[in-house]
C-alpha cells in the first residue's frame, strides 16, 4: 500500500515539475532583447529607451533667449516612426556606424557606445560630414556658425591675434567657451539633425536631416535675443518685420547656404565682411532703391539701411560668463555711431550700433580675472537689426521732412534727437557708460563738432 501510494506521489510531482518551472521562469523571466540588439531597434523603442537612461540634471544652457527647453535624456535620442521613415528614405541612411562608429548588433549600452563611438559626429565634419559633402565641410572651417567671429574677437582680447589662434587661450577660458558661447556656435548636426543645445539639444525629427533649416525650432533658437526677437516683432511697442508681415519670408530667402556655411576664405573676420552677404540691393528687392525718393538719394552712401527704417533692438550690457549675470539687464534701445568696421563699410561715415555683452572681467567665473587688451574691440558693434519697416518714428515725416526726426536740433533750452545718437556721456537704463565702455568706445563716440553746425543753430 505504502509502495503503490509513494510511486502515485512520485507520478504527481513528476506531472507537476513542468508547472513549477514554468512558475519559475515567469517569476525570474530572462528579457527578451531581440527587438533591441541593434542601433535602430533600440533608439525606436521609446520604452526602452526611458529603462535605460542615465539620470541626470538638467543641463545649465541659457542667455540672452532665456532658459533652454528639457528634454529627457530618452527624448532626445528617440527615432520616432515619422521621423525615421524620412531617415530611411533620405540619402543619409547608409548604416549607424558609419557616422557613430560604436557597436551595431547588440542590446549593451554600454558595449553600444564604446570604442570609436561619436555621439555628435558633424564634431569631425571634416571626416564624417567632408566624406560626401567635402567642398561644404572645407568652407566651413571659416564659418561664423562655427564661432569664427566670436573666437576672434575672444583671442583679440588677449593680445593674440585672431580665431586662429584659440588654441593658445588658458584652458579655462575654452572650457568656458565650449560650455557657453558652443551651445550655440556648433556643427552640421545643430542645424539639419539636432535641435540646438539653446533650444533643448537631442533629435529634432527622429533624426530626419533637413536641408533647409526651420526657422522657429532652429534659427531663431540661437538668434532668439537679436534677429528672432526683432523679426517676429517679441518685443512691446514693436512690430514684426516688414519682409515677415507682408512678404511671409522666412531666413533662408536672403540668408543662402554659402554664406551660412561660409566660403573657406580666411580672411573673413566678421560676418560683414562676406563677400556674399545679402543686400538690399543685391537680392533683386530694391534694385533702383536709390533713386526711389530724395532721401534715399541723399544718404545711400552715408549710413545702412537700418539708420532710417529699424525699430528698437535689444541690446546686452557686460555678462559674466555662467557667473552673477548682467550688471545692467538686456534692454531696448536704437544708437548710431560712427562707423566701427570702416575697412568693411568704407562708404559711411555713421552706422547703427549694438552694445555687446563683454566686460574686461567676463571670464571671472573661469579663473581669468580680466582680458589682457579689452580695448581691441568697442562695446558696440556695428548692427543690422531684422526689425525693417518702411515707416518709422524717423521715416514718419508727415508734410515735413527727416530733419525734425533725425537731425539734432534745438528750441530754445530744448534739445531734439540727441538721444539717437551715441555720445560719450550718453546714459542708457538711467546710468552712465561704464569707464570701460568709454575708453574701448572712444573711436567710435559722435562728436558735436563731427556734425553739422547748422543742427545747433
Amino acid at each position: 500500500m505504502k509502495t503503490i501510494l509513494f510511486g502515485r506521489i512520485c507520478l504527481i510531482r513528476i506531472m507537476l515539475l513542468p508547472f513549477f518551472i514554468m512558475v519559475s521562469c515567469t517569476r525570474h523571466q530572462i528579457p527578451d532583447y531581440s527587438d533591441v540588439a541593434s542601433c535602430v531597434g533600440c533608439h525606436t523603442n521609446q520604452a526602452h529607451l526611458e529603462a535605460v537612461a542615465s539620470d541626470e540634471e538638467p543641463p545649465e544652457i541659457g542667455g540672452c533667449g532665456g532658459s533652454a527647453p528639457y528634454f529627457p535624456p530618452y527624448e532626445r535620442v528617440y527615432m520616432d516612426e515619422e521621423g525615421y521613415k524620412k531617415f530611411k528614405e533620405g540619402y543619409h541612411n547608409i548604416g549607424c556606424t558609419s557616422c557613430h562608429g560604436g557597436v551595431n548588433g547588440t542590446h549593451e549600452k554600454d558595449l553600444a557606445h564604446s570604442g570609436d563611438f561619436l555621439k555628435h559626429p558633424s564634431t569631425k565634419y571634416a571626416t564624417k560630414c567632408g566624406a560626401c559633402h567635402g567642398e561644404i565641410a572645407e568652407n566651413f572651417t571659416t564659418s561664423l556658425h562655427n564661432g569664427t567671429g566670436q573666437k576672434r574677437k575672444v583671442t583679440m582680447r588677449m593680445g593674440l591675434e585672431g580665431a586662429h589662434q584659440f588654441d593658445e587661450l588658458p584652458p579655462e577660458m575654452i572650457d568656458g567657451y565650449n560650455s557657453n558661447c558652443a551651445t550655440c556656435h556648433g556643427t552640421c548636426g545643430n542645424c539639419h539633425v539636432n535641435r540646438p543645445p539653446i533650444g533643448g539639444g537631442g533629435l529634432a525629427n527622429g533624426h530626419a536631416f533637413t536641408k533647409n533649416p526651420d526657422m522657429l525650432n532652429t534659427c531663431i533658437s540661437c538668434h532668439t535675443s537679436r534677429g528672432g526677437h526683432a523679426y517676429l516683432g517679441v518685443a512691446s511697442g514693436t512690430d514684426p518685420d516688414v519682409h515677415l508681415d507682408d512678404y511671409d519670408f522666412e531666413c533662408i530667402d536672403c540668408h543662402n547656404g554659402m554664406e551660412l556655411h561660409g566660403n573657406g576664405d580666411s580672411t573673413v573676420t566678421h560676418r560683414y565682411a562676406y563677400s556674399e552677404l545679402p543686400s538690399c540691393e543685391s537680392m533683386n528687392c530694391h534694385p533702383d532703391v536709390a533713386a526711389s525718393n530724395d532721401y534715399h538719394t541723399r544718404h545711400i552712401g552715408d549710413f545702412n539701411c537700418q539708420v532710417c527704417h529699424s525699430q528698437d533692438y535689444n541690446n546686452c550690457a557686460s555678462c559674466h560668463i555662467h557667473g552673477e549675470g548682467a550688471r545692467v539687464p538686456a534692454y531696448l534701445d536704437f544708437k548710431i555711431a560712427r562707423n566701427p568696421i570702416p575697412e568693411t563699410k568704407p562708404g559711411f561715415k555713421y552706422a547703427l550700433v549694438r552694445r555687446t555683452l563683454s566686460a574686461p572681467d567676463s571670464w571671472k567665473e573661469y579663473g581669468v580675472d580680466e582680458y589682457l587688451d579689452f580695448n581691441a574691440h568697442p562695446t558696440f558693434n556695428f548692427t543690422t537689426p531684422h526689425n525693417i519697416l518702411r515707416i518709422t518714428s524717423r521715416t514718419d515725416v508727415g508734410d515735413g521732412n527727416c530733419t525734425s526726426k533725425c537731425h539734432i536740433w534745438t528750441d530754445g533750452d530744448s534739445i531734439y534727437n540727441r538721444n539717437l545718437y551715441l555720445f560719450e556721456d550718453t546714459e542708457i537704463e538711467g546710468m552712465q557708460l561704464f569707464d570701460w565702455d568709454k575708453e574701448a568706445s572712444a573711436d567710435i563716440f559722435v562728436n558735436e563738432s563731427d556734425l553739422p553746425a547748422s543742427w545747433f543753430n
